[in-house]
């Protein structure tokens, strides 16, 4: 997949401008930088969520598979299919753990309960839950624990055998326990998945992904008032970004200089 001169706009105003932005296959791309610089935009423009929000729209092409996603014939509903989103908060559905996980493929035709046994077995051993769950399937994902509950999303995820997973803060609401679970699940998802996660945690971004993209805010007074946007500042090997980036400001945000 790869971005190119993208830029993301919520009607008029200008959220992020100008990124190009390389995601390579079965590898984790850690998105980074300060609250307001356009990471969440960036994956809700990937998978064409951003379709959701009245006025938002996206210039520029983000390929995927040789295709801009933007192009007129492209369904996003299999955009999404093919593109699963992991949110910040864990939203399990008010069902049972079998109905979450059996939801997307009921909705993609798959009918006979062997195959929807098959598949939510899968997906929860996918996402190292399985050994945890498998004597109630018919609890009710509410009644997890939040690290559970967020590992069932990711299960719920999966289901539907996208290429790509996008993860918006998925630890944030996690304690460090569960926070390690999510991250060793990542690393071995990778094997199977194109994974990009927005992360605030500089730590986890460092340990979690193989590739850093660090984003930060641009400001422009103009006519007594002041004009932010998103910026991509640098991108490279998370080692690269983490021990020697190739800006000042790179290293600023990372030290904790600001943001």
């Amino acid at each position: 997949m790869e971005l190119r001169a993208c830029s993301f706009y919520y009607g008029a105003d200008c959220a992020l401008a100008n990124v190009s932005l390389p995601i390579y296959q079965n590898r984790i791309t850690a998105l980074i930088g300060p609250s307001g610089c356009g990471k969440s935009t960036v994956l809700r423009g990937i998978n064409r969520m951003l379709d959701l929000t009245p006025g938002a729209r996206v210039e520029g092409e983000i390929i995927y598979r040789g295709r801009n996603l933007y192009d007129d014939e492209v369904d996003p509903v299999e955009v999404r299919r093919r593109i699963g989103m992991v949110f910040q908060k864990p939203n399990p559905f008010p069902k049972s753990i079998f109905d979450n996980v059996a939801y997307g493929p009921r909705l993609l035709g798959v009918k006979k309960k062997g195959a929807l046994d098959e598949i939510v077995e899968r997906s929860l051993r996918g996402a190292s839950l399985w050994d945890e769950v498998s004597g109630d399937l018919n609890k009710s994902g509410l009644e997890l624990s939040g690290g559970q509950q967020q590992r069932l999303c990711i299960a719920r995820a999966i289901a539907v055998e996208p290429d790509v997973i996008l993860m918006d803060e998925p630890c944030s609401a996690l304690d460090p326990i569960a926070t390690q679970h999510i991250e060793e699940l990542m690393w071995r998802l990778r094997g199977d998945y194109t994974i990009v996660i927005v992360t605030h945690n500089m730590q986890q971004a460092q340990r979690a992904s193989d590739f850093t993209a660090f984003f930060n805010i641009r400001k422009k007074s103009a006519n007594g008032g002041e004009t932010r946007w998103g910026e991509l500042v640098e991108y490279d090997r998370t080692e690269k970004v983490f021990q020697s980036p190739a800006l000042q400001e790179t290293a600023d945000y990372i030290a904790g200089r600001f943001g």
